[in-house]
């Protein structure tokens, strides 16, 4: 079985973005939620399994200017950098990395905002699921958020040929405990680009302590 990094790269090099199932042309859900945490254009905002997203667009039309963007696929974020660069004049740092190995993100600190709309599904043993969670907690910063939106419960069982774990916001909130409190959630189906229902939970959390 090819590894997670060459099963993503294959991904990213054989479709174009509005080929992927996951494609949103604007990703205004989430943009909903970040303008709710009134952050500071120059807040350090690190959007983990960023992929190709058309997110890191939308954060640089409204402002922002502090971006970084991880991913396993280095293919992917050269795409990403590639775009962005032509359509904003802007060097995104990216960081191609394995999120539960994480040699390089765990320099980072003060995360204003960790973003994740692609990678904690994915993770299904307990190990990848608690490494993940160790993360947010050594690099938000005090009054900083955590944005998570995953497959419901209700949700898809698969996704890109690989199982997926699905969540609700008290699964969330256990495993991000008492430093982080739930500031905002609503379900929301996405319609992939195929006309396909793809039931999520998007979540808002607040570190307190």
């Amino acid at each position: 079985m090819p590894s997670l990094k060459a099963h993503w790269n294959t991904v990213y090099k054989t479709k174009t973005d509005n080929q992927l199932g996951w494609y949103e042309a604007h990703p205004n859900k989430t943009m909903q939620l970040v303008n709710y945490c009134q952050l500071p254009k120059s807040a350090s905002i690190l959007n983990v399994g960023a992929g190709t997203t058309t997110l890191i667009d939308a954060l640089l039309e409204d402002g922002y200017h502090n971006l970084i963007a991880n991913d396993i696929s280095d293919v992917a974020l050269a795409q990403l950098q590639e775009r962005v660069k032509h359509t904003f004049n802007y060097d995104l740092s990216v960081l191609a990395a394995d999120i539960t190995q994480p040699k390089q993100l765990d320099t980072l600190k003060n995360v204003d905002l960790w973003i994740d709309r692609a990678v904690l599904h994915f993770f299904l043993s307990e190990e990848s699921i608690t490494a993940y969670f160790n993360l947010i907690q050594s690099l938000v910063t005090k009054n900083g958020y955590v944005l998570l939106a995953v497959f419901a419960t209700n949700g898809a069982k698969m996704c890109a040929g690989l199982t997926l774990q699905r969540y609700n916001a008290p699964m969330l909130q256990q495993r991000l405990g008492n430093n982080f409190k739930l500031v905002k959630s609503f379900n929301h189906t996405y319609i992939n680009p195929f006309g396909g229902e793809r039931p999520y939970i998007y979540t808002l959390f607040k570190r307190v302590s």
